[in-house]
């Protein structure tokens, strides 16, 4: 990772005086906010990438790395994946050729791998989660979807329909890295076929179903919130 950074990091400089963490990490988080580019832009983001590339490999492994320091470290990361990404998509970085465009995506997807990283435990307990809420629950919202959406039980053309146009919305919003819910994108595809189909929508089930969208928002957060905050007395 130190050899990328500073072999990208030369890339993007092209003779320009380097600036500190504190002044990069400011003129990076001002274009992320205002899309707004400037002249310090691209000294900004060498010089992050530059001295990324040394923190980090001070550290014989990632698992070494304190807490604290682990956040500001992402929180560059982040800076710098996404000016990276802004600066692409404007034609902004300098021009390179073939090899130099490859290291620095090899760089890029260094960052990534780094930022998108989930420990394997939280993968086994979203995994659980999912699974036992879908055993216990999974009566419930066949019934309400394939029921109650519309004032006749949905057929099998329109379960079809709705499948399609739900795997078409996530798999196009997933390519457009667009976070989407999968619950969302399917109960509006069943009362589109609904609607499609003269069949009638059950406003009452439909009233609920907005109503828990509006309330899960601000419920999970104080869930998680209060849980985090339990945890902590423990740890």
């Amino acid at each position: 990772f130190h050899q990328l950074s500073s072999q990208t990091a030369v890339l993007l400089n092209q003779n320009q005086p380097e600036l500190t963490d504190e002044k990069a990490r400011a003129v990076l988080t001002k274009y992320i906010q205002t899309k707004q580019q400037t002249p310090e832009v691209v000294p900004a983001l060498a010089s992050m990438t530059d001295h990324l590339g040394e923190r980090v490999s001070s550290y014989s492994n990632l698992k070494d790395i304190p807490e604290a320091a682990i956040s500001e470290i992402r929180n560059d990361m982040y800076l710098s994946t996404t000016t990276f990404k802004r600066l692409d998509k404007a034609d902004a970085l300098p021009k390179m050729d073939d090899s130099q465009k490859k290291l620095v995506k090899d760089y890029r997807s260094s960052l990534d791998s780094f930022l998108q990283y989930i420990p394997n435990w939280v993968k086994v307990a979203v995994a659980l989660a999912l699974g036992l809420g879908t055993m216990v629950g999974w009566k419930r919202i066949v019934v309400t979807v394939g029921e109650r959406i519309g004032k006749h039980h949905m057929t099998y053309g329109q379960g079809m329909s709705a499948e399609l146009v739900a795997m078409s919305t996530i798999a196009a919003a997933d390519g457009l890295g667009m976070p989407v819910s999968t619950t969302h994108v399917l109960n509006s595809a069943v009362a589109g076929t609904m609607v499609a189909n003269k069949s009638g929508l059950n406003f009452n089930t439909v009233k609920t179903i907005l109503s828990a969208w509006v309330f899960t928002l601000p419920a999970t957060i104080c869930l998680s919130g209060g849980l985090y905050w339990l945890f902590l007395q423990f740890v």
